[in-house]
């Protein structure tokens, strides 16, 4: 059961002096207005019909909201978790943004580099970029994805494969997620 069946109201006990509206200072406590007030705290343990633990959660670290359950003991921000889907597949993603513009340097060279995403053709924000570090035969040995936040500048996920090969045929691939 994803959602709950019953709904429920909190009860609240509003203070200006902590940040509330003074207007609703009570000395006693009343419910939530559902429309209009924000729970306050450091983190959401989320249940369903058959648990009630401290195992699955969403909290705020810094600027980030991080999430946490037993699939994924180390907590994940929602910045890195999007990113790290969406550096899986290049262009797919991209092509939802209309406008966008692709770059690959350098250019005219039948083995790029770099490819960069824009969000168009000015050029001033950058939405994914794919370096590639080319081997004495032209095949990738490393391949590395970079997502960026909302101000084209900050990367906000990185994803890199380091690649062998046998001749031309690849043997393995080791993945690192930063």
């Amino acid at each position: 059961m994803a959602i709950g069946p019953d709904r429920v109201q909190v009860l609240k006990q509003e203070s200006a002096a902590l940040g509330g509206d003074g207007a609703d200072d009570v000395p006693y406590l009343t419910p939530i207005e559902a429309q209009e007030d924000a729970i306050e705290a450091a983190g959401l343990y989320v249940q369903d019909a058959l648990n009630r633990d401290e195992n699955v959660y969403i909290a705020r670290a810094g600027d980030d909201l991080q999430f946490r359950d037993n699939n994924n003991p180390d907590p994940v921000s929602l910045a890195r978790a999007l990113a790290a889907g969406l550096a899986g597949t290049e262009g797919p993603w991209l092509a939802t943004l209309s406008g966008a513009y692709r770059e690959t340097l350098p250019a005219a060279d039948p083995f790029p580099t770099l490819i960069t995403w824009w969000t168009d053709n000015t050029k001033t924000k950058k939405l994914m970029t794919k370096l590639l570090t080319l081997g004495t035969n032209k095949l990738p040995t490393a391949i590395q994805w970079s997502v960026y936040g909302p101000d084209g500048t900050t990367v906000i996920a990185q994803i890199t494969d380091s690649i062998t090969y046998s001749s031309v045929f690849e043997t393995s691939r080791t993945r690192t997620v930063t």
